[in-house]
């Protein structure tokens, strides 16, 4: 595939757009958890551990919502979600500021119901399109980036502002509230997919309940097995983002606020350059198996940084770096462009928003599961053990999930015949014009 200007214009305009939307939704949602709320607790567990859970109840919660909601979404209503609901998180925050503990545990929860959907609003401007996978992976980044970034913010307003940990989280987000909105306006201006997107990516339709229900009875095994790798995935990576102030404190990085966004760094712009590579793949077939590879890799990476660490071949910041790789690696697709491609190979009538929110409501289960079992059943290890017999976990589902599903869907594609119908696609689009 060939960038003409107006190719690399758009990019820069949906990139900037769709980027600075979500990137300015972490400072709503992150800060809290670079506090500590030590000597606090709550019917006899660790107060921060009861925020993270609550927010992520609220989380999980709005993307069941969201499963039948996003899918349904209409272009017309996408800029009124996105407004309503940050002011909605930020009221939330306010409100967990002035409340006295315990009470403010559950404006955390509904800060969650409130964010949970933005993703989904905003993938929906993107999908289905020739250029989806190069800004799918640069709004994927703002994730990558934002949090580090948005946990140092919050660190310099109790520092500078001298505010509690209680008041940070709504001022933190306060700061951001304004760029949220230019970039949500911008996001409004960006034209719909061209006839060329829809012939090359299939159009993507609101979905009724029968479309919903199709599409998970054609493909319930791959879409159960590659959940399940996602929920692990979602547990590891929150566990990872949650704690990483207790994880880079126990390596020896005590009071060093850059750390947050630093390691973060090396890994947006390789999970950025590696998956946005695809774009350039046409084939939606060869694209889509391309990506199975891509979790068999990021999967290795987990489990084998991990060892070398534990061999004194690498340092602690570097593994925090490789460990963080191979988990975005295979994070990052099942967030926007594995799902498009999948619609795209197989022709299946509906919308990624569907499929992403059904993997995000269980993924988001999954994080609540293992923080309760890391409090309640492994109480006695430290962040640091248990995130890292986690990635040998990881590691190895993640390797038996994509082989699995590799292999199904190679012999699916031989009955569909996906890459046949590409050449068929283009002689369509060339009749059409």
């Amino acid at each position: 595939m060939k960038l003409d200007k107006k190719d690399i214009r758009f990019i820069t305009y949906g990139a900037l757009a769709s980027f600075g939307t979500y990137f300015c939704m972490y400072a709503f949602r992150k800060p809290f958890t670079v506090a500590t709320y030590e000597n606090l607790s709550f019917i006899g567990v660790d107060f921060k551990i009861v925020l993270i859970i609550s927010q992520v109840i609220g989380y999980m919660l709005s993307k069941f919502i969201g499963i039948k909601l996003i899918s349904e979404l209409k272009p017309k209503n996408r800029l009124p979600y996105l407004l309503v609901m940050i002011i909605l998180a930020e009221l939330s925050l306010i409100l967990f500021g002035f409340s006295v503990a315990p009470y403010n545990i559950l404006f955390i929860f509904l800060n969650g119901l409130s964010l949970g959907m933005i993703w989904g609003v905003v993938f929906s401007y993107l999908e289905g399109r020739k250029l989806t996978e190069i800004l799918g992976v640069i709004l994927c980044s703002s994730f990558i980036l934002s949090s580090g970034i948005v946990k140092s913010v919050g660190l310099l307003v109790m520092k500078h502002l001298n505010v509690s940990e209680f008041l940070m989280p709504a001022i933190t987000g306060a700061l951001f509230l304004l760029p949220f909105a230019g970039f949500a306006f911008m996001l409004d201006r960006i034209p719909p997919p061209t006839l060329e997107d829809k012939v090359q990516r299939e159009e993507r339709l609101p979905m009724t309940r029968k479309d919903r229900r199709k599409v998970i009875a054609n493909f319930f095994f791959p879409i159960v097995i590659l959940v399940f790798f996602y929920i692990c995935l979602t547990a590891m990576r929150d566990f990872r983002d949650n704690f990483s102030r207790e994880i880079w404190d126990e390596v020896g990085y005590q009071g060093n606020t850059s750390i947050y966004t630093l390691s973060e760094i090396p890994v947006a712009i390789i999970v950025l350059l590696s998956i946005g590579m695809f774009a350039f793949i046409k084939s939606n077939y060869k694209a889509f198996l391309s990506y199975h590879y891509l979790l068999i890799a990021g999967s290795l990476l987990v489990g084998l940084s991990t060892f070398l660490l534990q061999l004194s071949a690498i340092g602690p910041a570097l593994w925090m770096v490789l460990v963080g790789l191979g988990l975005y690696v295979c994070y990052v697709p099942f967030n926007c462009i594995f799902f498009d491609r999948m619609i795209a190979t197989f022709h299946i009538k509906g919308n990624a928003g569907f499929l992403i929110y059904i993997a995000d409501a269980f993924g988001y289960l999954g994080s609540m599961a293992v923080l309760l079992y890391k409090n309640f059943g492994q109480g006695s290890i430290s962040s640091l053990q248990f995130f890292t017999q986690g990635t040998y976990l990881i590691s190895g589902i993640g390797l038996a999930v994509a082989i699995l599903s590799l292999f199904y869907f190679k012999n699916r594609a031989k009955k569909a015949s996906p890459v046949q119908d590409e050449p068929n696609l283009t002689n369509t689009y060339e009749q059409l014009i």
